[in-house]
């Protein structure tokens, strides 16, 4: 059992002052939005896609350009396609927050399914942590929760700048799994492994130039690829897994899949260890790429500093 001692976020006074209204104000709706149905708040999140997709935005552009460099051989009709079904799923992501965060244990279990924990469990019971190695899907704050009900997990995560959303992102992330740790602490990390924990670490940004490798990802042979993913692989009596969530498509709720062990991994040559973990996750974003997070700068790091950017 790990004994990290993990600093919980406060409620602070402060947060009743006017700058945090807007948010509170967001929060009340996507709590509120919760209670409903669950086919409505899907048919919801698609209407509100559309509408950012109507819209319009950097972000529109950035996804646009994910989408095209790392499908360069897909007809421009199909990428277009998919962008428009990535904003659907994105609307979706957005109240898919409220029930990751707010709904009943009971709401939670119904509509979320796991398969593959049998592979967490035979490597703790031989004496081994293990590393998750995750995916930006879009449905990750109600898979966050739900994973937890059958194997309560260590996430390793990037703390939400507004205070205020951080207090409510902690906890309701944290409602079913063990414990949260900034992505920062690298060493609660590695204690949490050498306890044998099993802990979600999410590899597949672009987090820059230092400490990362520009290896293959997609159609981009030149992709900035944290070494990070190793310093956790590579502790001792550690298994490394793919876990894969997705967001059924006939609308039942939600399956998250835990792989066997990857075999032979890592070895002693980062290169190819980092080309493995992008090959593994290109296969398992490929199962739903429509629900995959192309709204982030994933390719903003280039090889040389005076290399142009890929976004302009």
């Amino acid at each position: 059992m790990s004994k990290n001692k993990v600093l919980q976020p406060n409620f602070k006074l402060s947060f009743l002052l006017p700058k945090y209204w807007p948010t509170w104000l967001g929060v009340f709706v996507l709590y509120s939005i919760s209670w409903l149905p669950y086919k409505w708040q899907l048919a919801l999140g698609r209407m509100t896609g559309r509408l950012l997709y109507k819209i319009g935005s950097s972000r529109k552009k950035v996804a646009l350009k994910n989408i095209q460099l790392c499908f360069p051989e897909m007809p421009e009709a199909e990428q277009l396609t998919m962008l428009k079904k990535n904003f659907e799923n994105t609307g979706i992501a957005l109240l898919e927050t409220g029930m990751g965060w707010w709904w009943p244990d009971w709401r939670v279990k119904r509509k979320v399914k796991v398969k593959g924990l049998e592979h967490i469990k035979k490597a703790q019971e031989d004496g081994n942590g293990v590393l998750l190695l995750a995916m930006h899907y879009l449905s990750a704050e109600i898979n966050c929760r739900g994973i937890g009900y059958t194997n309560p997990m260590v996430v390793f995560y990037r703390p939400h700048n507004n205070q205020l959303m951080e207090y409510f992102q902690f906890r309701g992330r944290g409602r079913s799994n063990k414990y949260m740790l900034g992505k920062k602490d690298v060493k609660g990390l590695l204690k949490a492994l050498g306890d044998g924990e099993a802990c979600v670490y999410l590899p597949d940004q672009d987090y820059g130039r230092n400490r990362s490798l520009f290896v293959p990802f997609f159609g981009v042979k030149d992709a900035a690829t944290t070494t990070g993913t190793l310093i956790f692989a590579r502790k001792k009596n550690t298994r490394s897994m793919m876990i894969i969530p997705t967001r059924n498509d006939d609308g039942s709720g939600y399956t998250i899949e835990i792989t066997p062990p990857l075999e032979n991994f890592p070895t002693d040559n980062d290169e190819q260890d980092l080309i493995r973990v992008n090959q593994e996750l290109e296969k398992a974003i490929s199962r739903k790429p429509e629900q995959y997070m192309w709204l982030h700068r994933r390719f903003k790091t280039r090889p040389n500093t005076d290399d142009p950017s890929l976004y302009k």
